[in-house]
């Protein structure tokens, strides 16, 4: 006897409570596999996959694409018991077997390179040509059993349907559903009167020929924007939602304040380039710019700090976990490159690069966008000069780095073209003053100048 297990969206960490259906991964009928990712979902974090604990049939999904749903409700439901080829269900405390596995993102298998689906035989039940396929085997030990039981005769001997009606396994019946067709009313080909696909299909001509149904029209996902008098709602929620969050929270709570200087990069530029031309792995500007930051953050530690307003402390950190804004589709995210001050120039590079295409394809994990203690900004990638950046809380500050293009400059007491940078600095005030933050960036300009400056570090 097939037993249906109930799997829930699990606790997802990092305080989060909800998340939206992207896109799902699996239907109604398809056979999946021990941690096999059955549903993709946007946290107010990131874009990550959700595992199944078990091995069996989807015999239910809960929630359209699009819809949010809190932490601990029902995903899908899983019919185990019998097993499909290659799928293994385990013995675990007397239960239908697990992964025991519940968090978003990881499990302890591979998932299967594609997925299995039921693809029921018309004319033959799956038994009888030696086949073992889980949902007709599930659907057919308890349509069987149902079959005999579910039909009473009435005074005129004619069948009366008491039960549900027995089918060949769930994709006719969900064939049936999808096109408004009553199971009841039909007349089962199969053995014991099954109802087979082919019966299935054989009816939806039949309906065809008399009448052409309306098309129905596509659902709206939850997350469009929708069109009012006079404008646009866009729903704020994901990570859009969460950035908008984080944002007003910093800009209510933090006293920040603003320094730039303008620095020549000439030399930085050339270092790079110098550096790339041996044959190494490739340096990136982000990485030398990141290494200049913990550079200056071990000179100026009071700028790697958080406030405790709750016992009105300042909190000064150890390790240096620098954050970095990147842009994707989904709107501004900011991975995290965990213990930065203990990394070179190539391993920040490394890194940079691995987060980035992460957050270009969605699969940052929510470890790896929080707990960040300083934050570098590039937004000289958009083609500006100078912004004054909101400090990503509950940090204390964030540089940011704008477009580095020729200018006129004095350079060894002559006019010259160089390569110039502006560079800001936005600060909690109540970390520090202008003159300790003033200095933080005097030493960032003295190291985009003169790199030579950074050997004292190193």
């Amino acid at each position: 006897m097939a037993q249906v297990l109930e799997f829930r969206l699990p606790d997802l960490g990092e305080g989060l409570t909800e998340a939206e259906i992207v896109r799902w991964l699996v239907e109604v009928g398809d056979v999946v596999a021990v941690d096999q990712p059955v549903v993709e979902v946007e946290t107010a974090k990131a874009m990550v996959d959700v595992p199944c604990p078990y091995a069996g049939v989807v015999t239910a999904r809960f929630g359209e694409e699009g819809s949010e749903l809190p932490v601990g409700a029902p995903l899908i439901t899983v019919a185990v018991g019998a097993a499909a080829p290659g799928a293994s269900t385990a013995d675990s405390g007397g239960s239908a077997g697990g992964s025991g596995n519940v968090l978003v993102g990881y499990g302890t298998s591979e998932a299967p390179a594609r997925r299995r689906r039921v693809r029921p035989t018309p004319a033959v039940p799956a038994a009888a040509n030696g086949r073992s396929i889980a949902a007709e085997a599930v659907e057919e030990q308890d349509d069987g059993r149902r079959a005999q039981t579910a039909g009473r005769a009435d005074e005129s001997g004619a069948t009366v349907v008491d039960g549900p009606v027995p089918v060949i396994s769930p994709l006719v019946r969900r064939l049936a559903r999808e096109n408004g067709l009553d199971l009841k009313e039909l007349t089962g080909s199969g053995p014991d009167g099954l109802i087979l696909r082919a019966d299935v299909e054989y009816a939806l001509r039949a309906a065809a020929v008399q009448t052409r149904p309306a098309p129905v029209p596509a659902a709206t996902p939850a997350t469009a924007p929708a069109t009012t008098a006079g404008g646009t709602r866009v729903p704020l929620k994901g990570v859009r939602g969460a950035v908008a969050d984080k944002l007003s929270r910093s800009r209510t709570e933090i006293p920040d304040a603003t320094c730039w200087v303008d620095a020549d990069a000439t030399e930085l530029m050339r270092a790079r380039a110098a550096m790339n031309a041996a044959g190494a792995p490739k340096i990136s500007l982000l990485a030398l710019l990141a290494r200049i930051c913990t550079a200056a953050l071990a000179r100026f530690p009071e700028l790697n700090s958080t406030v405790d307003m709750a016992a009105r402390e300042i909190v000064r950190l150890d390790a240096v976990h620098l954050g970095f804004a990147a842009q994707t589709e989904r709107g501004l995210v900011v991975p995290v490159v965990k213990d930065a001050h203990a990394r070179d120039t190539e391993a920040l590079s490394a890194e940079f690069a691995r987060l980035t295409e992460a957050a270009r394809t969605g699969t940052l994990t929510p470890a790896e966008l929080t707990g960040g203690t300083f934050t570098l900004n590039n937004y000289g990638v958009f083609g500006v000069d100078g912004s004054t950046p909101i400090i990503n809380h509950p940090e204390a500050a964030m540089l940011g780095v704008g477009r580095i293009v020729p200018k006129p400059w004095v350079h060894e007491g002559e006019l010259a073209v160089r390569q110039v940078v502006q560079l800001s600095l936005t600060f909690d005030h109540r970390v520090c003053d202008g003159g300790t933050a003033g200095g933080f960036l005097r030493y960032v300009a003295d190291c985009v100048e003169q790199p030579a400056v950074l050997l004292r570090t190193l």
